[in-house]
Order: C-alpha cells, then structure tokens, then sequence
C-alpha cells in the first residue's frame, strides 16, 4: 500500500481537508488512477459497484481547473436509495450534483469505445443526484493527479429509478433542473455531457479508471457527470433533481 493511499483514507476518516501531500503525491493522472486502485483495495471496492465521471461539462472543467473529465470508482457502500434522509454533519462541506446515471447491461472493456457501444451496453437509465465533498483547498496546488486518487469529490449517490423506456428519449436534449427546499438552484440539458450522456460513458470506458480496474461490467451504475455546478449545502435542507422524461429523485439531509 502507498503512502499516498493511507494519508488519504485517513485524512478523510478523520473530516480533514486534503491538503497537498508533497513527495508522495501522484505525478501524473495515469499514477493518480494508480493510488486510486489502492484506495479502492484497502476499502475492499474491488470491483467496485460502479463510477462516477466528474467534469464532463465545460463549466466543470473551468470550475475544477481541468481539460478533461475525470473519474472516480464508487463503492457498494455509496449507493443510496431514492427519498433517503442522510445526517448532514457526516459529510464535509457536502455538496450535490444533478446527474444523468446508469446501470450497465453487459461488460464494457477498457479501451476506446464508441457512442453507440457504449450505449448498446446499458441497461437502465435514472435520474441521479451525487453527493459530492469540498475536501480540498486550492485545486491547482493540490494537482489533478491527487484529486484523481481522492475520487474526484465522491462521497455519495443516490439512484432514482430506471425509466422503462428511455431508448425513446432524447437524452441529449432532456433538461434536468436541481431545486433545494424548492428552489431551483441550477439547470442543464444531457447534451452538456460532453455532448450526449453516451458520450460520458464511452470516455469513461477508454479512461485511466477503466484500465486500472480492468473495464467497466455488467451490474455497475455509472453517473455520467453533472448538468449543473455542485450546489454546497449550508445545513439540512430537501434536494430533488428532475429531468424531463426521465423522472425525479431525492434525498433529504437532516
């Protein structure tokens, strides 16, 4: 195990801000993917219970300092079901998402992967909300590499349920709106995921999470990246993210 893999486990145990790590930091983004697996061994995550892909938006990509997305492995543990009321101060500077999510219907293999194979390898599609951490301070400092490692903010996600029959939908152009305590706090459409949903799929299946963990397969829920910034949560509070067509999900923190 890595230094670099125990400091993160224990900084996040301990509710402490990820600082930089100096020496032993990842490198470069294929080392980060690296400590990633080890985080996810010492977790017993492997294979884990799905992914998540941050930054698929260009407004995450300018939020986050990236020029690509990044992704992040999901254990069995995160997954949350719709309506659930989670404790607000078991999260640091808890955020959410509002997210298009997957479950896959057949194995993805690592390596490039078009539209229509990804697309053709899932099973269901949901709405979904990611619960996201601020565990870090300045992004830059800290490095891509390490935010990489640290699972890109993951903290949670909660599932909706699948639409029955959402090869009918225009996911590019559904619109999906996040509103807390029923406010609208933020709104997209599919197409900001890189392009299509499908397309955010089929980047994650060529990615450095995908080759480390050995593909992606079958049973695995994917959420495929936020249509709009994370809104950070100030206290308990009711969050439901809707997209047109596809349905709502919730969850409340108290």
């Amino acid at each position: 195990m890595s230094s670099a893999a125990k400091l993160i486990l224990d900084i996040r145990k301990a509710k402490r801000i990820l600082a930089p790590i100096g020496a032993d930091a990842p490198k470069t983004t294929a080392e980060g993917y690296a400590v990633q697996f080890e985080v996810a061994t010492i977790q017993g995550a492997v294979p884990p219970a799905g992914f998540k892909v941050g930054a698929t938006t260009k407004q995450m990509q300018d939020y986050l300092g990236l020029a690509h997305p990044a992704a992040g492995f999901v254990p069995a543990a995160s997954l949350k079901a719709d309506g659930v009321t989670l404790p607000f101060q078991d999260f640091l500077n808890v955020g959410v998402e509002c997210e298009v999510g997957v479950r896959l219907g057949a194995d993805l293999p690592f390596g490039p992967t078009t539209r229509a194979q990804a697309e053709a390898a899932v099973a269901e599609v949901f709405p979904a909300i990611e619960i996201v951490e601020k565990r870090y301070g300045d992004l830059a400092e800290l490095g891509t590499p390490t935010l990489i490692a640290d699972q890109v903010f993951h903290a949670a996600g909660v599932l909706g349920s699948p639409y029955p029959d959402w090869k009918r939908l225009d996911l590019g152009a559904m619109r999906g709106e996040m509103t807390i305590d029923g406010v609208s706090k933020g709104a997209g459409h599919g197409r900001d995921l890189l392009g299509h949903p499908m397309e955010a799929l089929a980047w994650l299946a060529n990615s450095g999470a995908a080759e480390v963990f050995g593909g992606l397969r079958k049973g695995q829920v994917v959420w495929l990246g936020s249509v709009t910034p994370p809104i950070w949560l100030d206290g308990p509070c009711s969050v439901v993210v809707a997209f047109e067509g596809l349905g709502k999900v919730s969850v409340r923190f108290s």
